[in-house]
């Protein structure tokens, strides 16, 4: 039994259906912002490779770099290896983009805070630190130990055994 009831992840899910509605005011819609943000980590990426990554059609993949484009978040450059193709670079308006998602993130999340006494949001929020590390940490060793747990799990399951104890 999952004692936090999946909370933070519905909390972030709420964060995030506030950042979209604030960034559609802005004329950018979820499938854009992945765009750009796959771009501007990988700058020089063709729209091949965003397709492949995203998992988006050929079609889909150009009319959003064509829009993106449009808009000022793209530029895109001849391939100088393939003169069939074209690279991909973020502007400084898609560069804003980004802080403006973060600025977006940041009032959802001291909006939820406020509701605390400053010792306890400060201690939720070292709470919190703590869980992240351990995630990231568990992600940067790809899932290791998680994977061995689910293993287990699905074994016991399998079986016909509860995994859960009683």
């Amino acid at each position: 039994m999952d004692p936090t009831e999946r909370k933070i992840t519905k909390i972030a899910r709420e964060a995030e259906k506030f950042t979209v509605q604030a960034m559609k005011e802005e004329g950018i819609g979820t499938a854009e912002f992945d765009f750009i943000h796959l771009v501007r980590h990988n700058p020089g990426i063709t729209q091949t490779e965003v397709r492949e990554q995203l998992k988006i059609d050929k079609g889909a993949a150009a009319r959003r770099a064509a829009n993106l484009e449009a808009k000022g978040y793209l530029v895109r450059k001849p391939n100088p290896w393939d003169g069939r193709s074209q690279l991909l670079y973020a502007t400084e308006k898609a560069e804003s983009l980004k802080n403006s998602k973060a600025e977006i993130e940041t009032v959802f999340y001291e909006w939820l805070l406020s509701e605390l006494p400053k010792e306890e949001a400060e201690n939720f929020c070292r709470t919190l630190d703590k869980l992240y590390w351990k995630s990231k940490r568990e992600r940067q060793n790809h899932f290791a130990e998680l994977s061995r747990i689910l293993s287990e799990k699905t074994t016991t399951a399998e079986k016909g055994g509860s995994s859960d104890e009683e």
